[in-house]
């Protein structure tokens, strides 16, 4: 039975850590004398490494230590940690027959400090005395009966045992990021790039125009009652590298997820953290918008909501790559200009939230799942119901400003007046929109609102050409020469290359030389 000893406790001690303590197998050597287990979430413990050879001369055991921390610290940098634990575990027949315990007798370091190997060895004479430190090291009990008698066969039902029991773990682990083949991913890949050529063949994905035309998020058209526009930005992109970087992580985040949560579950919260996005960039920024950053900030949060539920399995596979992801996406928002953030906070949540509606697949806790829903349904109606109240800052001059060039652009000159004049009424004018005003006034015959416009632009801004060009055109029209002569000049002088400027001056001086 003695021969059999240290081969029987390395077994037991290994079906311990993995079936009773979770550890996972990270390496197992050719001839199974070997192994490393991890259990990062551990603080105190987070690798074992168990080794069973006899032990002969101290000199190989201090060249051993050096190797594991060495070994350790490339486990250590696989893992992304900062420090890592390790507890190493000797099993021999006997010592080293020279002198060894100052060996082990402190914990080992690495080269660069971070990994720090503690040495326990379990030969015969010491089994007791060294089972009681491994268990006081990783807080159970292994139970253990020194006194039992066994087999080869006892041996080997143990090893089969714990190497199954790592086995279906694993697989058990791995089936959950293989729950759903990706699929509307790549539909989604699809539509959004094929949407892009539309785009440019029907003016330029970074027109305006053809932005408002195709379903971007505009506020003044949503407060009209396009509600589409809560959803047709998605698949929307302003510019070749727009749509990249988005497809980029789509492909990354979408796959993931999809594989995670199954494909239906996948639409629904790429979906909802879309709409979730455009909802949040509708109440909190005025300015146009579009893209599927939104909805893939909603992969971000379905992974977090990942995180929550299964919080080993995620800081183990995929939790430090991710934070540090979305962390880096979140600090852009915050500090390049142009980048809707209210939009990309918005899918995020709606990610998570629509996550925890369906919870992940083949589990159920239909309280929280409940709670999810009930606290979703309730932040949309809320955000709506403030959003169409009045009260949030929907609209800005620009917003208004570019409307108006739609509705001047389909010859809707009233329209345009009574925007630009209704906005006037809450807010100072810039000139560029003052312009404007005095253009649609000028096209519905109110030459005198329009006139004191004109010259309340130059006023504003001196340098503003077409609005001295304006003017010339409106006294000419009225035959008042020289009034026309004079800002015809002025709009020349600032504009000298402007063909028509000339053309207009050179009339007016021409009538101005008949009626001399």
């Amino acid at each position: 039975m003695l021969a059999f000893l240290e081969d029987y406790l390395f077994w037991k001690v290994t079906e311990f850590l993995i079936v009773k303590k979770d550890y996972r197998i990270l390496q197992l050597s050719q001839d199974h004398g070997e192994l490393w287990l991890e259990k990062t979430e551990n603080k105190n413990t987070q690798v074992v490494r168990l080794l069973h050879y006899n032990l002969d001369w101290s000199n190989w055991l201090q060249r051993d230590l050096g190797l594991t921390a060495e070994n350790g610290d490339r486990i250590r940098r696989k893992l992304a940690k900062g420090e890592l634990k390790i507890l190493n575990l000797y099993f021999s027949a006997y010592p080293p027959v020279d002198d060894y315990e100052f060996r082990i007798a402190e914990p080992t370091l690495s080269e660069n400090g971070k990994v720090t190997v503690e040495s326990i060895l379990v030969d015969r004479a010491n089994a007791s005395e060294a089972l009681k430190k491994i268990e006081n090291r990783i807080d159970g009990n292994i139970e253990i009966d020194l006194a039992e008698e066994f087999s080869v066969d006892d041996i080997e039902s143990i090893k089969k045992n714990a190497l199954s029991s790592a086995v279906s773990r694993a697989k058990e682990e791995q089936s959950i990021f293989n729950y759903g083949k990706p699929f509307f991913t790549y539909l989604f890949i699809a539509v959004q790039v094929l949407m892009f050529l539309v785009l440019e063949a029907a003016g330029g994905s970074t027109d305006t125009s053809t932005l408002i035309k195709f379903g971007a998020k505009f506020n003044p058209l949503i407060i009209e009652g396009e509600w589409w526009r809560f959803f047709t930005p998605i698949i929307i992109h302003i510019g070749l590298l727009h749509l990249f970087m988005n497809t980029l992580a789509l492909y990354y985040l979408g796959t993931m997820v999809e594989r995670l949560y199954g494909n239906l579950r996948f639409l629904f919260i790429y979906i909802f953290s879309g709409f979730a996005g455009v909802l949040a960039s509708f109440i909190f920024s005025p300015n146009l918008s579009a893209g599927a950053s939104g909805a893939i900030f909603g992969c971000f949060g379905a992974l977090l909501y990942f995180g929550v539920a299964k919080p080993r399995l995620f800081w183990r596979t995929l939790g430090l790559n991710i934070l540090v992801v979305l962390g880096i996406n979140l600090a852009f928002g915050f500090t390049i200009p142009g980048i809707d953030n209210a939009g990309h906070i918005g899918g995020l949540v709606g990610g998570f939230a629509s996550a925890g509606i369906f919870h992940l697949p083949k589990k159920k806790r239909p309280m929280l799942q409940g709670a999810f829903l009930v606290v979703s349904v309730a932040a949309v109606f809320l955000s709506l119901q403030y959003g169409f109240s009045g009260k949030a800052n929907l609209v800005d001059e620009r917003s208004i400003l570019v409307l108006a060039q739609q509705h001047i652009k389909a010859e809707e000159y009233e329209q345009a007046n009574e925007l630009l004049t209704d906005y006037r009424k809450l807010e100072t004018l810039s000139a560029e929109s003052l312009f404007m005003l005095s253009f649609t006034e000028i096209k519905l015959g109110q030459l005198e609102e329009a006139k004191r416009n004109l010259l309340n632009v130059i006023d504003m801004s001196p340098d503003f050409h077409e609005a001295y060009y304006n003017l010339a055109l409106i006294y000419f029209d009225e035959k008042e020469l020289k009034k026309a002569q004079t800002y015809a000049e002025k709009a020349v002088e600032l504009n000298p290359g402007q063909d028509s400027y000339r053309e207009t001056l050179e009339q007016i001086n021409y009538y101005l030389e008949e009626a001399a």
